[in-house]
Formats: structure tokens, C-alpha cells, sequence
């Protein structure tokens, strides 16, 4: 058991710590005056966090780095001017659903999320392109401009996302795929709650360099195991005469508020005459540290009643110590052989208390730990192979994971309101999983999934079944599963209520002109203004307005949307008339007057809205009258 410091606290410690909640990459160790090792900061990885260029720093300390990775981070942190555009023609239930289809280049996505989704996501799952030496890539550019570099490389698809193969013949191999993963682990981070989690599924060529980044973005002692996988039976032809059957799936936590239990059986607590209203159990009283390691733990327990001596090995203690055997003892807290006939122990045991255990497991009480072992029943590749051709009829996706091992791990992680990412979405089986796990228990878990619309080979059966990008596979594999699960759960009550829909939104450029981000240019060249008649671009419609807006304002994308018509122009209300907002040109006194007399948190209008200066003129007062409190914002 822990001891008492008996003093004050120690400040660096402390700030240390602060720190390290922020940037855990920043943390690293040294050896303290008695040469033992100690945490501490990198102030140049802190500068670097710090800074908006890159930092040069030549001392040398214990790090893992790459070349390169100081732009990776810089990349992490730069901004960027992009929007989402909603695709209602691609979306199923676009005005119910609260689930979200994000397609686009992920980096570029967790950035514009960032605002609105910090820290609201519970658990994110991934499965990134695992660097076998033909596995795509996303092309991070860190030295040009995007244009440029657009113009000079092949690595672009159609749509310009910037996607290539990483060959093993390549002499940055490792540095390419760690460039990529880094800062989108960064962003990722930020997303989860304060109790969320992240899994990540790899292969064997990245393993120890992806839980090298995991260590330096989530910090190492959110470090929470590593679930082996089998993908595959052995096969006989292969390297060295050994069958790599099995990948990892490595799981950090944000912080030490995670807390992973499942569905599998209530623990067995026993009500005894002696102690009446006070269930317990027994637990195990020994602990793996060495004699050596715990000398007041290496003991011989005596049992006070009848002098019965239990010795303890020296590779294995007690968890209680000398000092503390008193108090255990007089606290009911140690079961001895022969206290109760109904028990068959050779050896003491602890005693737990069933309102102990409420007050520990909060709302995982009465359930059981999750193990590292998973189920036989989650399946392998061949079996989500199986699950695609059930729904496509076709293999139209390579390699897909079960749903059952994504819905194996938000049982253990989510509860029924919980928000589920997934920024490497592939064929969309999170999703799948996700809709599955709600039928099932009733929940309303929602997803976001995020896929860059890699194209689909020419020659490949998704190709030839007229899925011509990855996307349209993860959209319409969504579609298929939402309504078999349906089908299949139609007597269920409440089934009607399961949200299978959810919204397409698009990674586009901003829908301002540069005239919007670089004012600077146009007073330098008053004759760009005769170029430039409105700061929005001609073929963006009120919509993919709102949608931007509602990202520069926290507000979540799927929030409720509805449209009314006022005095001739469509007006916009979202959450219930939180935000209202419309777009059109001509607005009149009237139009305004009738918006801020619902009295919304956020009022918006386009710089151009109004009907002439008059109407300009009055739109700080009529406010003034009517909600005071309402934000105003203007485009």
C-alpha cells in the first residue's frame, strides 16, 4: 500500500505533469542528482509545439525522431482554408440522421473538426494503410505550395487528394509512413474525450514505430495492451517456413479516466451471518513483485484466531505489507483457510466488499475486464470477406475486418449515446458495427467516418461492380447493412428508431475568395476589386454556407436543419433556432426583425444580404431592440 509523502507537494512535479496533459510528446527523461531516471521536459519539442516555424535544436536526449518529423508536427499545428459541402443526393435521411460520412483527405477533415468535435469523441477506431510496400500512402507536402507541387508529381488522383505507393525500394520507407501517421494522431488525440480511447490495427512492419508515436502523442502511461488478431490459418509457403497469421491491434487510452469492462457475467458475492448487508468476495492476495522488489511484503502470514502460518514465495509477496496486516485484519478484509466451509482456498485472500466495488467501477459495475484474448467468435479476414459478399454479392473490398471484432470493442469502450470515429473508413465496417451494436442494445451510438476517395483499381471486381473510388463502397455497404438490420430485427421494439441514415459532406476549398483570407492583396492591388463583386464563390449554394458556418462555430454537423421561407427568402434555423441564418440577397427590415424576435444565440447574414444601405443602417439597432444578447455575424 502507499505511504504518505508527509510533505508539501513538489511544484516542478507538478507543472511537469500539467504540461504533460498537454503535449505528451514534450515529455521525456534524464537522471536526477542520484542518477536515477526522472521525467522532464524536451523544451525544444516544446518550442516546437510552440512555434510556427521549424525548430532547430542539436542537443542530444532520449527520443524517437525521424527525419522530417518537426515538419510533421508543424503540419499538425498550420491551418488550413477549407470547407465541408453537404451531398444530400449521396445521404440517406439527410434531416434525421445523426451519423456523418466524411469524404476527403483525413488530415485536412480532423482539422476543420477540431472546433467542433473537441474532446466529444469516446472511442476512434482505425485501420491505416499498414506500409507493406504496396499500401497507398497520403503525400503530406512540406516544402511547396500545393499547386506546385500538384503540377510535379503523379501522386494525385482525379480529385487531387495526394496519394502514392510507399515501395520498400524506397529510401525513406519508415519516414513516409511516420510522416503521415503523426499528425493525424495529433489531431486525433485532441477529438477523444478525457475518458476515450483509441484502436489501432497494424501488421508486423510497423508495429514498434507505431506504439513509438502512440507513446509520444498519448503519453506512455496511456499505454493499454495490445490484441492479437488472427486474420488468417497458417499457409505453407512463406519466408522462413513461419506463417504470419496474426496482426495487432494497439490501444491507448486519452487518460487514466478510461476505464474497458464488458458483458459476460456478474461477479459471485457472498452473504454471510457475520457480516449482514454487506455482500463481498475474494480476491487473490498476492502480487507479482519479488522479495527482493518488496521486502515488508515478504512475509509469513499468521492467522490471529488459531495460529495457522501461511509463508509467501519470494517471487511472489503479499499485496499487503507487514504494517498493514492489522488493519486489513480488523477491517474484515482477510478470508483465511477454513472461515467458511463454502470456500475452497489453500491460502488467505482478500475480501471486497460489493459497495466498495460500486464506488470503484461507477458505470462499469457488474461487469467484467476486458481481455486481451478475443473472442473466438470475432471471425477473420476471410470472414469479413464473407460479410461483403453477403451485402455486394461480390468481393468488392480487400481484406475488410469483421464487424464483430469492431462491435467486440465498442461493447468494452462505448455506452448508448457515445460518438464513434473512424478517419481511416475503408469499406465502412465500424459503421456497420456501429448500427449492429444499437440494434442489439438499444443504443444510439453515433459515427463519423472519414475516406479519401481513392480510386478503385480498373481491374478489380469494386471497378467492374461500378464502384469506381473507395467511397462509394463505404457509402453503399452503410445502405446495404443498415437495411438488413432492419430486416432482421423487425419485431424488435423499437427498431423504427435505430438511425441507419447519415450525411455525405464533402472536402472542398472554402467557399470564400481570396479576397475573404488576404484582404492584404487587394489593398496592395486596388485593381483586383474590379475583379471581385461578392467574397463567395458563384457555385456555392446557402447550404454549403451553413455548413461552414456551423464549423467555424463549434456546432456540430449533425445537428437538426430546417428551412422556412420569410418575406420571400429561405432562411435557415439549426438546433432548434440556436443558430438562424440565411444567405440571400434583398433582405429587408422586415426579414431581419422577424429573425431576432426568436431570439437566436447566433444570428447570420452575408456581407451582401442586404436590400441597401437603409437596411444596413438599421441592423445593429433592430437587434438592440429585440435580442441584444444574439451574436451577429456577417460573411
Amino acid at each position: 500500500m502507499d505511504k504518505l509523502d508527509m510533505r508539501t507537494p513538489d511544484k516542478v512535479d507538478e507543472n511537469i505533469a500539467k504540461i504533460g496533459n498537454l503535449f505528451p510528446n514534450c515529455i521525456t527523461e534524464t537522471l536526477d542528482e542520484n542518477g536515477k531516471p526522472v521525467k522532464a521536459i524536451d523544451f525544444a519539442m516544446l518550442k516546437q509545439e510552440l512555434s510556427k516555424v521549424v525548430v532547430d535544436g542539436p542537443k542530444e536526449r532520449y527520443q524517437f525522431t525521424w527525419p522530417d518529423k518537426k515538419k510533421s508536427m508543424l503540419l499538425a499545428n498550420s491551418p488550413i482554408s477549407a470547407t465541408l459541402r453537404p451531398c444530400r443526393a449521396e445521404s440517406v435521411n439527410f434531416d434525421e440522421t445523426e451519423n456523418l460520412y466524411i469524404e476527403g483527405d483525413n488530415l485536412d477533415v480532423l482539422k476543420l473538426l477540431q472546433e467542433t468535435y473537441l474532446g466529444k469523441v469516446k472511442m476512434i477506431y482505425i485501420d491505416p494503410p499498414y506500409n507493406t510496400g504496396n499500401d497507398f500512402v497520403y503525400q503530406d507536402n512540406f516544402d511547396i505550395d500545393s499547386d506546385t507541387y500538384k503540377e510535379l508529381s503523379g501522386d494525385y488522383d482525379d480529385q487531387g487528394n495526394r496519394l502514392r505507393k510507399n515501395n520498400d525500394t524506397n529510401g525513406r520507407f519508415h519516414t513516409d509512413w511516420l510522416n503521415m501517421m503523426y499528425p493525424r494522431l495529433k489531431l486525433a488525440r485532441d477529438l477523444l474525450r478525457d475518458d476515450g480511447v483509441i484502436f489501432i490495427s497494424i501488421d508486423d512492419n510497423e508495429v514498434e514505430n507505431l506504439k513509438k508515436i502512440c507513446g509520444e502523442v498519448f503519453g506512455e502511461d496511456n499505454f493499454i495492451a495490445t490484441f492479437p488478431w488472427r486474420k488468417r490459418t497458417a499457409k505453407s509457403d512463406v519466408p522462413f517456413g513461419v506463417s504470419q497469421d496474426y496482426e495487432w491491434i494497439i490501444c491507448y487510452a486519452k487518460s487514466s479516466l478510461f476505464l474497458a469492462a464488458i458483458e459476460g457475467g456478474t461477479r459471485k458475492y457472498f452473504e454471510t451471518e457475520d457480516l449482514p448487508g454487506r455482500p463481498w468476495r475474494i480476491h487473490d492476495l498476492t502480487k507479482q513483485t519479488t522479495a527482493a522488489e518488496r521486502p515488508n511484503s515478504y512475509f509469513t502470514m499468521i492467522n490471529p484466531r488459531n495460529g495457522d502460518k501461511y509463508p509467501c514465495n519470494p517471487n511472489r509477496t503479499w499485496a499487503i505489507t507487514t504494517e498493514t496486516f492489522d488493519y486489513y485484519y480488523n477491517q474484515n478484509k482477510i478470508v483465511f483457510p477454513g472461515d467458511y466451509n463454502f470456500i475452497n482456498i489453500s491460502r488467505p485472500a482478500f475480501r471486497y466488499f460489493k459497495e466498495d466495488d460500486v464506488i470503484k467501477a461507477g458505470e462499469n459495475f457488474g461487469k467484467i475486464a476486458l481481455s486481451t484474448k478475443l473472442p473466438d467468435d470475432i471471425g477473420m479476414s476471410q470472414d469479413g470477406t464473407k460479410e461483403i459478399r453477403t451485402l455486394f454479392e461480390n468481393a468488392v473490398f480487400s481484406f475488410p475486418k469483421t464487424s464483430n471484432l469492431l462491435k467486440h470493442f465498442l461493447s468494452a469502450s462505448t455506452q448508448s449515446e457515445d460518438l464513434i470515429l473512424d478517419f481511416f473508413s475503408g469499406s465502412a465496417t465500424t459503421a456497420h458495427a456501429v448500427m449492429q451494436l444499437n440494434a442489439e442494445d438499444g443504443g444510439n451510438r453515433k459515427f463519423i467516418m472519414v475516406q479519401i476517395p481513392e480510386n478503385t483499381d480498373e481491374t478489380s471486381e469494386a471497378f467492374k461492380a461500378g464502384y469506381k473510388n473507395i467511397c462509394e463502397i463505404g457509402k453503399e455497404r452503410i445502405r446495404r447493412a443498415g437495411k438488413k438490420i432492419c430486416e432482421e430485427n423487425a419485431e424488435k421494439t423499437g427498431i423504427e428508431n435505430l438511425d441507419c441514415g447519415f450525411r455525405v459532406l464533402k472536402l472542398d476549398s472554402s467557399n470564400m475568395k481570396s479576397v475573404h483570407y488576404s484582404p492584404e492583396e487587394f489593398v496592395n492591388n486596388p485593381g483586383l476589386f474590379d475583379q471581385v463583386h461578392d467574397n463567395i464563390k458563384e457555385d456555392r449554394s446557402g447550404e454549403d454556407l451553413l455548413f461552414q458556418v456551423m464549423l467555424d462555430l463549434g456546432i456540430e454537423l449533425s445537428e437538426r436543419i430546417t428551412e422556412e421561407n420569410i418575406d420571400g427568402k429561405k432562411v435557415y434555423s439549426v438546433k432548434e433556432g440556436y443558430l438562424v441564418a440565411c444567405f440571400e440577397t434583398g433582405v429587408t427590415d422586415s426579414l431581419i426583425t422577424e429573425v431576432v424576435k426568436r431570439k437566436p444565440f447566433y444570428a447570420v447574414f452575408r456581407d451582401s444580404s442586404f436590400k441597401d444601405d437603409a437596411v444596413a443602417a438599421n441592423f445593429e439597432q433592430i437587434f438592440a431592440t429585440w435580442s441584444p444578447e444574439t451574436i451577429k455575424k456577417v460573411l
